[in-house]
């Protein structure tokens, strides 16, 4: 039998995985691993989310298969949030679908759009499913900077001037995950405008539009005049409300975009479970409170971990948004690389991280810090790791 399996092929090993490998042993050892590696939130969601949920799985009609696009107040909650946040009006019918989280309809739409030997656009480094999606549908991936300064511009045009075939999709995604980099509004304009003229669609991922700090909110591509002719938009309510193991996203924008995520949904699946969905429209038309509240959670924690991690001798730069810092290798470990770095942080300072390679080669060099402890074991994560560079001799 032939187990040589051509996506298989395709897919290099997730060089993340070593590393939560490593922390399962150590914590079944009995180790007490700070985990700053995933962003996976701590916090619960809303109680009056919780209580909606029980209350329609307590219906013996609400166990029966659902609908693959969204239950159709789900998708005029999402509308109503839009048109609320960023003044931009969307039809619930043709421009939103919602998906099981952003990254699953990032994968679909890949699907759904790519042929094999289509040119994409992803930034490097990047959050693995906006190149990984798009190489399990047979595309190749041309990297573009992560960071939108001029450079990022001069790499897009130079993409299109010598990349054959022509690229035919761009990915975005700020917030970013890695980096926690931002963008104005100003740069979407310019970035609608470029697609249009190079006619390339853009996939924009905001998932973590609402953790933005010091008062400078996030814009949405969709503030952009004629995005909808170029653009889709995916958000989650993973981060926002805290409901990361729910599975819930949106995908918002052009018609025929949506159109043809949708069509390849209704091959794979009936859509999230209905009392998710009903919970998931009482997250967003019920109090907000919690928007606010984890915006300053994570605000707090970031304050305290750049505070602590400076004192232990680790600078790193305070990030403008999301639940991640992007911290360079302590300038005396730099050639010991980020994966040699987060797997000795591990084993000698008890406390996990992700490598930045595994984001991309333009990764190395740095790590992922999720703050997704609370302040206590944020400092006491800063001792650890203190304790580690002074038995190196950094500090």
């Amino acid at each position: 039998m032939n187990t040589d399996f051509y996506r298989m092929k395709r897919l290099p090993p997730y060089v993340i995985a070593e590393v939560n490998a490593m922390r399962a042993t150590a914590r079944q050892e009995g180790r007490d691993i700070i985990d700053l590696g995933m962003g996976n939130p701590d916090q619960p969601p809303p109680q009056h989310v919780i209580d909606k949920l029980c209350e329609v799985a307590q219906k013996p009609t609400a166990h029966g298969y659902s609908q693959s696009r969204g239950i159709p107040g789900l998708r005029k909650a999402k509308a109503n949030y839009y048109a609320q946040r960023f003044g931009v009006d969307l039809d619930p019918e043709s421009e939103i679908v919602v998906t099981m989280g952003s990254k699953e309809g990032l994968g679909s739409l890949a699907n759904a759009i790519t042929a094999p030997g289509d040119v994409i656009l992803a930034p490097n480094p990047s959050y693995p499913i906006h190149t990984f999606g798009f190489i399990i549908a047979g595309a190749t991936i041309r990297a573009v900077p992560t960071t939108p300064d001029e450079e990022y511009w001069r790499a897009l045009d130079n993409a299109m001037a010598f990349t054959v075939p022509r690229p035919s999709v761009l990915v975005v995604n700020y917030p970013s995950n890695p980096t926690a980099e931002v963008v104005d509004l100003a740069f979407y304009e310019r970035l609608v405008a470029w697609a249009k003229k190079n006619e390339v669609w853009v996939l924009s991922d905001l998932a973590y539009s609402e953790l933005y700090f010091d008062g400078n909110p996030t814009p949405s591509i969709m503030q952009a005049p004629g995005a909808k002719d170029v653009a889709v938009e995916f958000t989650s309510m993973s981060k926002t409300y805290s409901m990361a193991g729910w599975r819930m996203g949106f995908a918002v924008g052009n018609k025929a975009l949506i159109a043809a995520l949708t069509r390849v949904k209704s091959y794979l699946d009936y859509g999230a479970f209905t009392p998710i969905q009903a919970a998931a429209c009482a997250a967003l038309n019920g109090p907000q409170d919690i928007v606010a509240s984890n915006r300053e959670l994570y605000q707090k924690r970031r304050d305290v971990m750049v505070e602590a991690f400076g004192r232990a001798g680790w600078d790193i730069p305070p990030p403008p948004a999301s639940m991640f810092a992007w911290a360079p290798l302590p300038p005396a470990l730099k050639e010991m690389g980020s994966l040699e770095f987060s797997k000795q942080l591990l084993t000698e300072a008890e406390v996990a991280v992700a490598p930045g390679v595994g984001y991309g080669e333009e990764g190395e060099g740095f790590v992922r810090i999720a703050m997704v402890e609370n302040e206590q074991r944020l400092r006491q994560a800063a001792r650890n790791v203190k304790r580690y560079l002074t038995s190196l001799g950094v500090n």
